[in-house]
């Protein structure tokens, strides 16, 4: 009997734990991008607005200098010269602070803005926030913003050492279309 209480309080847990994880939906592609104003490793403000007219790859990640995300950061700067060819800009954002990004930017000379969202909005507008009550992590996620501010593309289930290429593809094969 106490074994069936126990399993019956565990599953309980674990219904709350998924609940409270829960974040809010992903926009759709063709949908506006929500609106973000954060602070940078600097201390200085980047908002969406400021990206507009040119694409922007908005990527979140859970920790900084972490094997994953340290892979996907530094596949980003490698091809940083592919990617502003295309017109676009890389931003990343997680619930890390700006001190935690410095370090993490210099460490791998890291050319491109990392967002600090400590209170996890941004990262829930973009339904990009793990929140498990005390702990909030932002989950591997990727939109690729065309220059008018609005979805062209999302990516849910990311492998950090194709990601940026991945991009890259997309990015010429999107602007082939809107060339056609």
């Amino acid at each position: 009997m106490l074994k069936i209480i126990a399993a019956l309080v565990f599953i309980a847990l674990a219904v709350v734990a998924i609940r409270i994880a829960y974040a809010g939906p992903t926009p759709e592609p063709g949908s506006q991008a929500p609106a973000f104003t954060l602070p940078d490793a600097k201390q200085q403000n980047h908002s969406l607005k400021d990206y507009a007219g040119q694409w922007l790859v908005l990527y979140f990640y859970p920790k900084d200098d972490t094997p994953g995300c340290t892979k996907e950061a530094c596949s980003f700067r490698d091809d940083m010269f592919q990617l502003e060819k295309l017109g676009a800009k890389v931003v990343g954002i997680s619930v890390d602070d700006s001190a935690s990004h410095a370090k993490f930017a210099e460490k791998y000379s890291l050319p491109f803005p990392l967002l600090s969202d400590a209170d996890g909005k941004t990262a829930d507008s973009y339904g990009a926030l793990t929140n498990l009550g005390i702990i909030k992590i932002a989950k591997r996620y990727t939109y690729l913003i065309d220059p008018k501010g609005k979805i062209a593309k999302r990516y849910l289930s990311v492998d950090t050492s194709r990601h940026s290429q991945e991009i890259i593809d997309d990015l010429k094969q999107l602007q082939k279309q809107a060339q056609s």
